[in-house]
Formats: structure tokens, sequence, C-alpha cells
């Protein structure tokens, strides 16, 4: 017997990940995450499917998902759970579908919006230099595919003021603020999680300024920070978008520009990617840029511009 596919329409609507919302629940218009016990079943209703960490279930118009995840287990390995187990089969599509049922999955693990959040950002970091201190055990995660991106990132970020485009969640500006030669601006589209950036790093008594604000339209003046880093975000992107990303990051650098993107045959559309990069394609960006620049391999693509001088 076959079983249905839940591939839905969505409306992109802000979302609050500090808003209110009952203990161990999180719903919106779209979607309804509950904390579950596990194989624990509340209601009459078949799951439409039951995976090893989620429960699937549709109301209405509605995704409910219930899952049985620990506070310890909170962290961005969330991400690679859901995209391996949900959406890849195509049980749910779409990246409004994705990141509500992520902040479900957050905001329903904990108890308070703040508390669940800072859960997944220590438990995230943690991991990460884990990764870090011991890459030969890292296990195949998304927290040990993005742990070298982080490492290589701090090592290309020399000494001075950062604007981090495109920052998310903002790990990699948190481990930048944490180093006493930086000063650190994360900036991202998503004025919620800048919000929540910023609140997060209060609670880890973490100097850092947020900008909600399109990458390719920042608010600062013309080389107002030493180096600008624009790590994994091109994939997002359309190549006219881009590009004018690019031009930004150049405009606002006095020294470099650090860019990092995935290798893929396909854009993974799962994580709301849209291109995808080989070798070349970082190549021909950088020669575009008229500016000396540099292309390596490590864990994806990495394109640094020399954004101090002209080309000889």
């Amino acid at each position: 017997m076959s079983v249905p596919s839940l591939r839905i329409a969505v409306a992109a609507r802000r979302i609050d990940p500090l808003a209110p919302h009952a203990p161990g629940r999180y719903a919106d218009h779209l979607v309804r995450v509950l904390r579950e016990q596990a194989l624990a079943d509340g209601t009459a209703q078949a799951p439409v499917v039951r995976t090893e960490h989620f429960r699937l279930r549709r109301r209405g118009r509605r995704v409910e998902l219930g899952h049985w995840l620990r506070p310890d287990q909170l962290d961005n390995d969330l991400a690679g759970l859901l995209a391996e187990e949900l959406f890849a089969p195509g049980w749910l599509s779409g990246s409004d579908v994705f990141e509500r049922v992520f902040t479900g999955v957050v905001r329903s693990c904990v108890d308070g919006p703040l508390p669940a959040w800072a859960t997944f950002y220590d438990n995230t970091l943690t991991r990460i230099r884990e990764c870090w201190r011991r890459p030969a055990a890292a296990a195949h995660s998304s927290i040990a595919g993005f742990a070298p991106v982080y490492r290589r990132t701090l090592d290309l970020v020399g000494a001075g003021s950062v604007l981090d485009m495109g920052s998310c969640f903002g790990f990699l500006p948190l481990l930048l603020a944490g180093r006493p030669q930086n000063t650190v601006i994360a900036s991202d589209l998503a004025g919620g999680t800048m919000r929540l950036l910023s609140a997060v790093a209060r609670t880890r008594d973490v100097r850092l300024d947020t900008l909600a604000c399109d990458a390719a339209r920042v608010p600062l003046p013309d080389r107002s920070v030493d180096t600008v880093t624009v790590i994994h975000v091109l994939e997002h992107l359309d190549p006219e978008h881009g590009e004018a990303v690019v031009r930004e990051a150049l405009r606002l650098a006095r020294r470099r520009v650090v860019v990092a993107v995935p290798y893929e045959d396909e854009p993974t559309a799962a994580y709301g990617h849209v291109r995808s990069f080989d070798r070349g394609a970082l190549a021909a960006l950088g020669h575009g840029t008229g500016l000396p620049a540099t292309v390596g391999d490590h864990h994806g693509g990495w394109l640094v511009i020399d954004a101090g001088r002209p080309a000889g």
C-alpha cells in the first residue's frame, strides 16, 4: 500500500523564534510540533509516517510532527535528521516548512524560548569544538560537515573587524567574536534570527553586533570592516543576486573577502540551495571581480579576494 506524500505549497511568513508557546509544543499556520514520549501514541489517528526520531501526521492543512528528542540531543544536527528522514524521502518539502519544523522541534524540546535556543547553541558550539579536537573521531553529521568550514574560516580571517554575511543562526560569528583579536558584525535577511542571535550572545557574555538586511544592500559605509565573510551563502542565491553580494562585500572590505561554497552536482533543495558550484564556477566569479583572488578546495570551494589592491 502506498503512503501519500505530504508535498504542500507554502506562503512565506515571518518566523519569530522567541514567540511564546505552551511547554512542549510549537504551532503556527503551517505546522504543529509536539514533544512526545518515545513510541507513545497519544491519538487514535495513525501517522502518515514514523521514522527513528519523528512521527508525522496531517491535521487538515496543517502538518503535525511529533518527536522524542532529548535536550542533550538538541543541536544543529537536527537539520540533517529532518532532511534525511522527512524531506529527502519527500514526506515534506519546501524551505519555509523546513525552517518552521526546525524551529518547532527546538522550541518544543526545552521549555521556554531562550532556554531552548541556549541549549541548542551550547550543544552545537560544544560539538563543533569536539570535531576540531578529534576530527578523525567525528561522526558523519551536519556539525561534522561544517566544523572544518568554520575552522578554515577562522584561519583565513586575521585580526580586526569582521562582517559575516548571511549568518543564519550565527555559529561562525559567535566563534569569531570569542577571539580577542576580532570585533564582529553578523548580518542576515531574517530579522527574527538576528534578534535570536543577539539574545543568545548576551547569555554567553559575547560582544556581537547584528544587522537585519539583504547581503546585497548592507547599511554600512564603504570600507567599514577589515574582512567580509560570505560562507555558504551564494548557493542560496541566483547568479545575479550572488554577484551583487560579492560586489557589496568588496565595497565594505578594506583587506579581503572570504567566500565558501559547497560543491554539488545539483542544488540541495531541502536546504534552500538554488545554485550549484564547482571549482571552475568559483574561479570565474573571482576573475570577474578584477581583483587578485585565489581559489582552493577544503570541504568545498574557497575564494579569497584581496580587496586592498587592484589586479597586477
